[in-house]
């Protein structure tokens, strides 16, 4: 009978051989692990240069469609960014967009503004329950328009009625016939307007009108007694270290670098509209920016930097519009249903379109150097070919 020492002693090599056998095993199972990991990332880096190639294609498809003679999009996805570009920044000498590049953003303002309004809201500076009456006395009334009758909520959700000004036909031909350098008031704009009767009465439909973000430019002026551009730096930019994007009033230049902007003039020939005075689009549109900016501004906003969460669930909140639009925001329904948020924008030599995932991880921005429109289309297949990668 063995004693206990060799007990011990014979349990202890029993053991060392096991230990022996399991790491074995162990070794071929890691190696096959490893394996199945290393496909995967093949698989994965695969799908993704495919998905990189769709967006890209997408991208050509826009610029060979004739909408702009150049395309460029910047998606950021996990911490990871990619950049992509077709065609050219300038027609003459083949300059191609580069990804710090400024340009118009149009409406793409509206989300700031409507940011910016939430945020005095928020510090009780205006209630989105008062009237424009209450801030603007006077301003809008006449010809069944009226001031007293339409709140703030309803110029951040268009749902005021108020006519577009910018569907006025002698504004719009004053606009597309000069030389862009015509300075224009936010009264004036607003008078403009006024001289058409509202499209239908406060609240009782929706209808996208330039008209609700200029007067919300003016009551906040009214409200800080500062210039709505110094308030959206103070207050949305400057927070987001968003130092490429600004309102530049009536400064007709782009900040460099940049490329050019254009418009069609019907005859296959591109227009040089680069300098404008942005006046006209004011609080509705002037805002110039970059993709990486575009970029960390809605995802900030929609990861909710930008504003308080009960805020932004205004901003994403569409039951005023029957599901069209928020305040400064809307969802894109994409073929796959996946649904994206953002703005576009669109003014003289530019068009700019920036969406998201609804948790903001999942930007993709794009812009044209004309005005464009897109082609539905084309802008759908760019959204597909990010956001419902084929599997």
């Amino acid at each position: 009978m063995p004693t206990a020492v060799a007990l011990v002693v014979a349990t202890a090599v029993a053991l060392t051989g096991c230990t022996a056998e399991v790491e074995a095993r162990a070794s071929v199972g890691g190696g096959a692990r490893k394996a199945a990991a290393a496909r995967e990332a093949a698989t994965a880096r695969a799908a993704a240069r495919k998905q990189r190639g769709a967006v890209t294609a997408a991208l050509r498809r826009l610029v060979t469609g004739g909408e702009a003679p150049g395309a460029a999009a910047l998606v950021r996805d996990g911490g990871v960014a990619r950049f992509a570009t077709a065609g050219v920044a300038d027609t003459r000498s083949g300059r191609r967009i580069e990804r710090d590049d400024h340009f118009r953003a149009g409406s793409v303002t509206k989300t700031v503004i409507a940011a910016l309004t939430l945020r005095l809201a928020g510090e009780g500076r205006l209630r989105l329950a008062d009237t424009v009456e209450k801030y603007l006395p006077g301003l809008v009334r006449g010809r069944g328009n009226n001031g007293r009758k339409i709140t703030l909520r309803q110029l951040l959700t268009h749902t005021s009625g108020l006519f577009d000004y910018t569907a006025d036909p002698v504004l719009a031909r004053q606009l597309s016939a000069a030389d862009g350098t015509t300075t224009h008031s936010p009264a004036s704009l607003i008078r403009t307007a006024l001289t058409h009767r509202p499209d239908f009465a406060p609240g009782a439909k929706w209808g996208y009108s330039n008209t609700n973000y200029v007067l919300l430019g003016m009551i906040v002026e009214r409200v800080t007694g500062r210039p709505y551009g110094a308030e959206a730096r103070r207050r949305v930019l400057a927070p987001l270290a968003l130092r490429d994007t600004s309102f530049p009033g009536t400064r007709t230049t782009l900040p460099d670098p940049h490329g050019h902007a254009y418009d069609a003039r019907g005859d296959g020939a591109w227009r040089d509209v680069t300098d404008l005075d942005p006046s006209s689009a004011g609080a509705a549109g002037e805002m110039i920016s970059t993709l990486d900016d575009l970029s960390r501004l809605l995802g900030s906003l929609l990861r909710g930097k930008a504003v308080p969460k009960a805020a932004l669930r205004r901003m994403e909140d569409t039951s005023a519009s029957g599901g069209q639009y928020g305040m400064g925001l809307f969802p894109v329904r994409l073929p796959c249903g996946t649904t994206v948020w953002g703005h576009n924008g669109q003014v003289n030599g530019s068009y700019a379109l920036a969406v998201a995932t609804r948790d903001g991880r999942h930007t993709l921005v794009y812009r044209l150097n004309s005005d464009g429109p897109p082609d539905p289309d084309a802008e759908t297949a760019l959204l597909t070919a990010e956001f419902c990668p084929a599997r």
